[in-house]
Formats: C-alpha cells, structure tokens, sequence
C-alpha cells in the first residue's frame, strides 16, 4: 500500500487548523447567536472555545500516537470498535462536507454586496477549483492555505484594531437579560465554530514531526482563534444598534460599514471570502481522508484507498468528496443540513474524548508522544458538557444526528460487518472487566456451602436412573458434609380427595426408602427418604423446597414435545418460582465422571455452573475441560480475551483444568463423562435448535444449571457481556 508524503510543517498545520475555523463561526454565525443570547454571544463563544479544549486535547494525544490519515475516525474506531468507527467516518466525512458547502453558499452574499453574481454558480465553481487543487497535492493546498490565513487574518485584524475605538458601552447594556438557558443555547450554536479545531488531525500522516507539529498546531490555533472570535464579536456588539445586525447575512461588512466606510467593507468582504474559502478547502482535504482511512479498514470499497501515482494523493477519496459537495451546493438547503452535521460533530467530539480513556485503560500498545494532562478528569468533562450541548441545539438537530447514526449502524451491517474481524480496545477492555468479575464470583460460588439437596422424583425412573441423581448430589454435598432429601412426589386428580387412604405409603414407597437407605450406606452421606402426594407435583415440589430451606433442587428433565418447549412445562414452572438453584438432569447415568465438560456459555460461565463441575470432579478425582459455544472466527482479539479466562479460570480451581476444545488421549479424541451448562438464554431458540452447545453427539449426561433470581446477572450485565461478546 502507498504511503502518503509528510511533507505538512508546523505553519501548514497552523494554518490549516486555524482557516477550518475561521469561516462561518464567525462571518454568519454571530448574527444568529445574537438573536438568541444577546450582548452575551461574546460570552458563548469564550464558552464554547473553553469546552472544545478536551476534545483538542485528546485528539492530539491520539494523533501522536496514531499519526495516520482518517483522523477522528481512526481514533475512535481503534478505541471503540469498527461498529463505531463506521458511524465517526460516515458522519464525521459528511458533517466536514455539509460545513464545507455552507462555507462556499456563505461566502458568496459577501461578494454580492460589491457584484451583482448568481450565488449558486459561483459557489459551484469555486468547489470545483478547489476539487482540483486538492488532487494536485497536500503541499500545494497547505501552501495556499496559508496564503489565505495571512491575507485573511492581516483584514480581520485591521477591522478589529480601527473599529475599537468606536464601541459604545451602551450596547452591552442587559448584558445577560436572555438568561443561562439563552447563553447555552448560542453556546450550543456557535460551538460548531471550533469543529475545525481537530481536522487537521486527518491529514496527521501528511504531518513533519507530528508528535510536535500536530500538538502546538491544534492548541496553538485553539487560543489564538478564540482571543480572535471573541475580539471580532464584542467590537461587533459594540460598533451596532442593539439588534441591527441580528439575522444578518453579512454581519461583519454591517459592522465595517459603520466605522470603516466603504474600505472597510471591502477590507471585510475580502476576508470573509477568503476566509470561507480556507474553511470549504480545509474540509475538502479532510473529509476526504476519511474515506481513504475507512477503506484501508475494509469498512468502505477498496478503491477508495489508492493514491494517485502522479499526484500522491488519494485522487478517488477526493472525487468522491467533491461530488457530494457539489451535490449539496446544488440541490440542499444548506444551512440546516449544516447545522445538523455540526450536531453530530458535537457528538463526536464526545467519543474523542471517552476513545482516550479506552485506549489508556485498555491492554493495546499505546504510546502517545504528547500525553493529555489532567487525565481523566479532562476528558470526563468533555465527554458531558459535548452531550449537554448536544441537547440546546434542538429537536431537529438531534434527528438529524441520529439519521446519519442509523444510516452509518446499516451500512456496516450491509457492507463491512462480515469484512472485518476486530474489536476496539474498549471492547476488549469491557470484555476483560466482565471476564473477572466473572472468575471473582467463581470464587466466592466455590467458597459456599451447599447443606441440603433436595432430589425431586417426580415419576418412576427406576433404580438405576435413582441412584444416578443421588450420587451426583452427594457429590454436591460430600465437600461441606451436608445431607440429601430424596423425596417422591406422586400427583393425583383433583377429584381425589387427600385422605388416609391415599396418603398410606405403598410397597413401592417402602421400597424407594429402602433404596435410599442402601444409596445412604454406599454414598456415606445422610440421606432422608419421603414420599409426598398432591394434585399439583410443581406447587409441591416448590412449596417443600421452601419449607425445609434446601440449597439446591435436582431433579429429571427428559427432551420435551415442541409445544412444551415453546410455551412451557411444568418443571419450567418450577425453575421460575423456587426459592434456590435448580438442576436439570438429562439422566444417562452417573459413574464415577472423570471427564467434566463445561459448555454453553458464549463468554464466562456461571459461576454456579463453574462451582458444580469442580464439585463433581473433585468428588470423583477427574479434570475439567472448557468449550465455548461461539465459533472461533478470525478475530484474535475476541479469542485472547477468553483464553485469558480460561486460563484465569483454571488458576482459582482445585482441580486439573484442560483448555484444549476436546479431551485427548495420546492423540485419540475422548468424550466426556458428563457435561455441565448453564440455562439457556433464549426459550424459542433452544426449543427449536436444540441446547446450544459445541459438545459433540455423545451419549452422556447432561446438566443444565439454573441459578437462583438473587444470583442472576442483571439485564445491563447481561446485555453488555452479550454486546461485548
């Protein structure tokens, strides 16, 4: 792949960061501010210019680390995901071509006050020449970039200077007379003024020395363009009538007219039109990087990566750019579609700031030449007053914002899901924290104490399949010298009365506490035999294992008819209303199991499930081998992550733990002797499909284990274990 020329110095970076500020911030914008805050609009913009600091902060830490084209996209796509990086580049890309379009319609009313010119043609043309002067080269625009700012700046700096002297104190009488939520709300408006500040950061791979230039360039040009829109809008308040140029479009040749003359309107008309200009060129090499970092990560079409033999730069990624740009000079209003795309900038600026905590917090190789200071509490408060801010631009603006997510979230479904095999180093981080918590409460599930179980026969199984699930709960309970209570539950009509003649026990009875006595003196636990009649065996089965506050319920739980599984059984009732864990056992006999499979869980495991396979293996002096349900694919992240628990998980155990997928012997595949899982998370599904579960077919037992309501994960648990994994 080819690379792009760093060939960007310190005045280019200056002067790019600063002319992608200066445009509509502040030649059409105080005007709408005006009419919201009043005098108070020189207060918004100091504002705003203070709260944009953590997102220049933490892009300059990143783009020093990550000194790469794409910018606000690599950055949050490295820290958050591709899902997220995806919506930062189609938003971000859009946003920077919506603001660029703007620049170019809004400089062309300044040129109308001297000439008599079609706006739309004009602002065509003039994105057409700066289509064209992108493709020639990234030197060639910093050069011209910088051309611009100084002409730009000389003008600005003479209106401000001249006109001064001229304020009247008058015009910031009721200074703040449209109160706090009228000084947010112009804030919220005129914080789109500093989007700029980061673009250069797109262009980082084009930057000399970036851990220098990119750092002095963003924050250089923070400060010195926001003295200068705070300078240029209080010497407008001041040199106006109170409400002369609110609603304006030329506000700033308003203000020159009155305290300059026609020169000064000239001088102003000048530097708007440049000024506009810088900004519409600074987005178009910008936005176009992003295409060109997005397709480098599979995550847009290949030949959007290529960069032109002759030119050396991303000749197809700019096309692209600039026909959109001209598309929306030509057929969009404009101005609203701006101010939406300068919502969602706002946004961004938000995920910046958490991309930084992500990539200092998580396990990735990070090292930043320029670290953010006052880390995290900085990016804290960037990250909440960008959503806050967020919130006063409007009801529009925000669906408009959450449009460009939607349409960003299906394109990567559509396109650039089944492309890539990544994670973010949040994600992975998330994943990590999730996996110990996890192994913690392996740890305190292994360290309780199981006293009583209740085995629940709730028909004739037979001897063989009886003594099976006594031996497994006297594993359970052997540990903590506990005991069994092995009850029969037999379930008559409704119109059978419960009276003596039904309730005297039966030989059948006398013989199952026989057994149990015999099962009693082999397993050498105490076991307590008892037979129970009722017109409901779950009712029953729940209320017992109520009354004699038992640990745990075992009992039978054989492959049900479609309809039971869809809309359930009787046992299901059970799972649900009783007042401990519950295990499900598909009896296929129980002897003595060596090998103890754990399986089912897509991530970690329940701890209960955990605890009981270390139970049983302990009990009959076997081993532990770990599967997991979802299909290893090419995402080695994803997979470092649970080898990690599982080795992590075979460090807190008493027992031997094998990680292998499958049990070997000498190189021969051997089956396990029982399996453990924990419940199924979707009912239709495994109804349907079966138990999900990457144990081959293999005719063992199998246990599903379901834990208690109180040892639940809860549904934000569940739902980030299910979105990290």
């Amino acid at each position: 792949m080819k690379e792009l020329e760093r060939d960007l110095g310190l005045p280019s970076v200056l002067a790019i960061s600063t002319g992608a500020m200066i445009g509509s911030g502040i030649f059409i914008l105080p005007a709408l501010a005006l009419e919201i805050a009043g005098p108070a609009v020189i207060v918004a913009y100091a504002l705003a210019g203070l709260l944009v600091v953590p997102a220049a902060l933490s892009k300059s830490e990143m783009a020093t680390a990550m000194p790469e084209a794409g910018g606000t996209y690599i950055y949050i796509e490295r820290g958050m995901g591709p899902l997220l990086g995806t919506i930062a580049g189609v938003g971000t890309w859009f946003s920077l071509s919506f603001k660029g379009a703007l620049a170019l319609v809004g400089g062309v009313p300044y040129l109308l006050l001297l000439f008599d010119l079609p706006l739309k043609p004009v602002a065509l043309g003039l994105a057409a020449l700066l289509i064209i002067v992108n493709v020639i080269g990234a030197k060639q625009t910093g050069r011209l970039q910088i051309a611009i700012v100084v002409v730009m700046l000389a003008a600005l700096g003479w209106f401000a200077a001249w006109s001064a002297p001229s304020a009247q104190s008058a015009n910031y009488a009721n200074f703040f007379d449209a109160g706090l939520s009228g000084l947010l709300a112009a804030t919220g408006l005129v914080f789109v003024s500093y989007a700029g500040v980061t673009k250069v950061a797109s262009v980082a791979e084009e930057v000399e020395s970036p851990g220098r230039n990119i750092p002095l360039g963003i924050l250089g040009s923070l400060v010195f363009t926001t003295l200068l829109y705070i300078t240029i809008v209080a010497v407008l308040v001041g040199v106006t009538e109170p409400g002369s140029v609110a609603g304006s479009l030329t506000p700033v040749a308003v203000a020159a007219e009155s305290t300059l003359g026609q020169a000064g309107v000239v001088a102003v008309i000048l530097a708007a039109v440049l000024a506009l200009i810088s900004t519409a060129n600074a987005g178009i090499l910008s936005s176009s990087r992003y295409p060109l970092a997005m397709s480098r990560d599979l995550l847009a079409p290949p030949s959007l990566s290529k960069v032109s033999d002759r030119f050396g730069t991303p000749v197809p990624a700019i096309t692209l750019t600039g026909a959109v740009l001209l598309l929306l000079i030509a057929f969009i209003p404009i101005l609203e579609i701006a101010k939406l795309a300068s919502a969602f900038q706002i946004l961004v600026f938000s995920l910046i700031n958490v991309a930084v905590v992500a990539f200092r917090e998580g396990s990735t190789e990070y090292n930043p030449e320029f670290t953010s200071p006052f880390y995290p509490w900085v990016q804290v408060f960037g990250a909440v007053t960008g959503v806050l801010l967020l919130t006063q631009m409007g009801p529009v603006a925000l669906v408009g914002a959450f449009v460009i997510v939607v349409g960003s979230v299906a394109w990567y479904f559509a396109y650039a899901r089944s492309r890539v095999n990544r994670s973010g180093v949040a994600t992975n981080a998330i994943r990590r924290q999730v996996n110990k918590n996890a192994v913690t409460n392996v740890v305190s599930a292994t360290d309780e104490h199981t006293k009583e179980v209740l085995v629940a026969f709730t028909k004739d199984v037979g001897p063989e399949r009886e003594r099976a699930l006594v031996d497994f709960a006297a594993d359970l309970v052997a540990r903590d010298g506990g005991r069994i209570v092995a009850v029969r539950f037999d379930e008559v009509p409704d119109q059978v009365p419960l009276t003596d003649d039904v309730t005297v026990q039966s030989p059948s009875d006398l013989s199952f506490e026989a057994r149990m006595s015999a099962f009693a003196d082999d397993a050498a636990v105490a076991i307590e035999a008892d037979e129970i009649v009722s017109h409901d065996t779950k009712h029953a089965v729940v209320n017992f294992a109520d009354k004699r506050g038992v640990d745990t319920i075992v009992a039978e739980h054989e492959p049900l008819r479609l309809q039971s599984r869809l809309f359930g059984d009787p046992i299901d009732w059970v799972v649900r209303h009783a007042p401990c864990d519950v295990i499900l056992v598909d009896n296929l006999g129980y002897d003595e199991p060596k090998r103890v499979t754990l399986t089912g869980a897509t991530s970690s495991y329940s701890p209960l499930a955990v605890s009981i396979a270390e139970r049983i293996a302990a009990a009959n002096r076997g081993t532990i081998s770990i599967q997991h349900t979802t299909e290893e694919s090419d995402e080695s992240d994803q997979w470092e992550v649970i080898n990690e628990y599982r080795t992590d998980l075979a460090d807190v155990l008493s027992v031997p733990v094998r990680t292998e997928a499958l049990f070997t012997d000498g190189g021969r595949r051997v089956y396990p002797d029982i399996v453990v899982q924990p419940s199924p998370d979707r009912r239709i599904r495994t109804a349907l499909l079966g138990t999900l579960s990457s144990t081959p077919s293999h005719n063992c037992t199998r246990l599903t284990v379901y834990s208690h309501a109180s040892r639940r994960p809860s549904v934000g648990e569940r739902l980030l274990e299910r979105l990290a994994f």
